[in-house]
């Protein structure tokens, strides 16, 4: 038998370990391998959105290239140890040092090249979902499949580096073994674990101020402070407060003292500490991967709710001065592509008031005749103005008006008597509607107060045009809806901008549009990024509870000759396994809807809630997978030792 034969043997005879570390690393390869196809497809750059696109998928691969390396170096490690007393067997029978580094040298580069194999025949059919996916989230023309040489080259060199790299790197945790610690492998006493009162206390200062910094005021400073001492504050939880968390839970008699309460609680104090730093990089991840999920989502459901608050499919606004032509081509291409609409013009006024209470401040005021006008156009029944009333109208959202139904105000232009105002609640003028309200009011009052402001004020024709067309109104448009075909042709017989001397055309359907292609950028990319994380996190735990299966086996063993049931065993072992699984997930839902509130609060983003919900229980959902899978594994695993 050839020592590459004796690496093989070595390899498949671990096979159950090396599986999971395989499919993890071939999924990396894979995930790489897709991205970098997409990156050289001869047709991205001549888009208009495909350098940016292209760019942003460089990003993730940087990304997922980073993690990689960390990760195999990680699982390598794990590896190592679990087959310590392997090695030190070899070492007694007469192995050489340079024929052990040169067998684990072997061993790790054949799984790294069997990895990158199977990274790449699985990326192929994953390369040309991602093409035909892509080019249907962003609006894009069908990218047609290709030979990715330049991809093939760049994933085969880039991982062919990363694991020759980590496989030279790993010879130093065997450079500092010594035989008899090889040999006795992980059957050596723990220590107990060590907890301090003061550390603890300061873990809960760090969280503390992290909170107080992002939620007193946000700044590029109490950013930083809040990431330093949030991630050091989670550190310190899992080496500390949790440890001493369960200290406190075990000499709960009334608690713990029952069934199987006290074995598992005794060990997992162990398992917290040793795998302290492991669940604090989890959660780190998986909160990082929650908050950039949760800040997209939020901006793609504002993007929706705005769309869907706009009534109107374009808005003309001229700079101060009346601009006949462009209505008329606005007009013009509607009518050109038969298109049934309905055009509303009307002066943006804000006229002075004085408040009941003496006080006075300026709000948006129009006249009833075009109040009724969109009224009617939006399928409303409008409010007769009787007596010499007025109307305010506020939403929901901008329920900022301090007027109530039945006060009166005073309008300092041309109107010496009160107006009796009755204030509604409508939502479909949420798109016309300031914070302060709109004041709707009669025509030959509104005359006089629009006549006196321009001639004190001189605010000149400060025209809007909206033009309303209803079919256009059943929800967001797709990438090939009418409404965004006909805004760019408008925009382009505008001259290509949506800006000019005269005035700013709003497209509704294309701003929707461009908002909703680059949260889709960041969605697509963060989809993949946030599945790595997922898997590779779940990946760590599953090692670690490997490396740990001969201890546990060894104790549950002992435990079933003085009458431990399967039954319990399994109880005791799959709420272990559950606290290391969720716990982290559950942290990090915490950590991002603590974050996420005040950085949406400061872009003027009020939706929250369910964006948070819907990142951190996509992550629950699949960590749940995970961990159904891992509990199954090692529990069959350990009823096969007990008696």
């Amino acid at each position: 038998m050839s020592f590459r034969q004796f690496a093989f043997n070595n390899v498949r005879r671990n096979l159950r370990a090396y599986l999971a570390y395989l499919l993890s690393s071939a999924f990396m390869v894979m995930l790489f391998f897709t991205y970098a196809v997409f990156i050289f497809h001869p047709t991205i750059r001549e888009t208009d959105t495909g350098p940016r696109t292209a760019a942003g998928l460089t990003a993730a691969s940087g990304i997922v290239y980073v993690f990689a390396f960390f990760f195999v170096l990680y699982s390598i490690s794990v590896f190592l140890k679990s087959r310590n007393r392997e090695f030190g067997i070899l070492t007694i029978l007469g192995t050489a040092p340079a024929q052990l580094n040169r067998l684990i040298f072997t061993e790790n580069m054949f799984v790294g090249l069997v990895a990158i194999a199977a990274g790449l025949i699985g990326g192929f059919p994953l390369s040309y979902a991602f093409l035909g996916l892509s080019a249907r989230m962003f609006g894009q023309e069908s990218l047609p499949m290709y030979l990715p040489v330049g991809a093939l080259l760049l994933t085969t060199i880039a991982f062919l580096i990363l694991f020759l790299v980590v496989s030279a790197a790993t010879l130093v945790f065997m450079r500092r073994s010594q035989v008899l610690e090889l040999l006795k492998g992980s059957s050596k006493p723990k220590k107990e674990p060590k907890v301090s009162i003061l550390f603890s206390l300061f873990g809960i200062a760090l969280l503390i101020t992290g909170l107080l910094a992002l939620w007193v005021r946000l700044t590029p400073m109490s950013i930083l402070v809040a990431a330093v001492t949030g991630i050091a504050g989670t550190y310190f939880f899992y080496s500390q407060l949790s440890v001493l968390f369960m200290r406190r839970l075990q000499r709960n008699r009334s608690r713990v003292w029952r069934g199987v309460g006290l074995l598992w609680t005794s060990e997992m104090a162990y398992k917290l500490r040793d795998n302290a730093r492991m669940l604090f990089l989890i959660t780190v991840m998986t909160a990082l991967a929650s908050m950039s999920t949760g800040i997209v989502l939020a901006i793609d459901q504002t993007n929706r709710q705005m769309f869907e608050r706009s009534p109107f499919a374009f808005e003309y606004t001229t700079y101060g001065q009346s601009d006949p032509e462009t209505p008329a081509l606005i007009r013009s291409v509607l009518e050109e592509q038969g298109v049934a609409y309905t055009e509303i013009e009307f002066e943006r006024l804000y006229s002075q008031i004085q408040l009941p209470n003496g006080e006075e401040y300026y709000m948006q005021t129009m006249a009833h005749s075009v109040y009724a006008a969109i009224a009617e156009a939006l399928g409303l029944t409008p409010v007769e103005l009787t007596n010499g009333s007025a109307l305010v109208i506020h939403t929901e959202e901008r329920d900022t008006s301090p007027l109530m139904d039945g006060d009166s105000v005073g309008l300092v232009h041309e109107l010496e008597e009160s107006v009796p105002v009755q204030v509604q609640m409508q939502e479909r003028f949420a798109s016309l509607v300031n914070p302060g309200g709109l004041l709707v009011l009669e025509d030959e009052v509104y005359a006089p107060v629009l006549q006196a402001m321009q001639a004190e004020e001189n605010i000149g024709d400060n025209h809007l045009y909206y033009y309303y067309v209803p079919e256009w109104n059943a929800g967001p448009p797709d990438w090939n809806a009418p409404e965004l075909k006909l805004g760019e042709l408008l925009v382009e017989r505008l001259g290509g901008d949506t800006y000019s001397n005269d005035g700013y055309l709003h497209a509704r359907g294309l701003e929707y549009a461009e908002m909703r292609q680059a949260t889709m950028l960041f969605t697509f990319v963060g989809m993949f990024i946030a599945l790595l994380f997922s898997l590779c996190s779940a990946s760590f735990l599953y090692f670690k509870l490997h490396t740990e299966l001969e201890t546990d086996a060894r104790m549950y063993k002992s435990l079933s000759r003085i009458g431990l049931s399967i039954a319990e065993m399994r109880s005791a072992a799959v709420r272990q396994i559950a606290i290391l699984f969720f716990v982290p997930v559950l942290i990090a839902a915490v950590q991002t809807m603590v974050v996420v509130r005040p950085f949406l609060t400061a872009i003027e983003i009020e939706v929250f809630f369910e964006p948070v919900l819907l990142a951190s229980g996509g992550f629950l959902a699949l960590q749940t997978i995970y961990f159904l899978i891992a509990q199954w594994l090692y529990v069959r695993s350990l009823s096969k030792v007990m008696v």
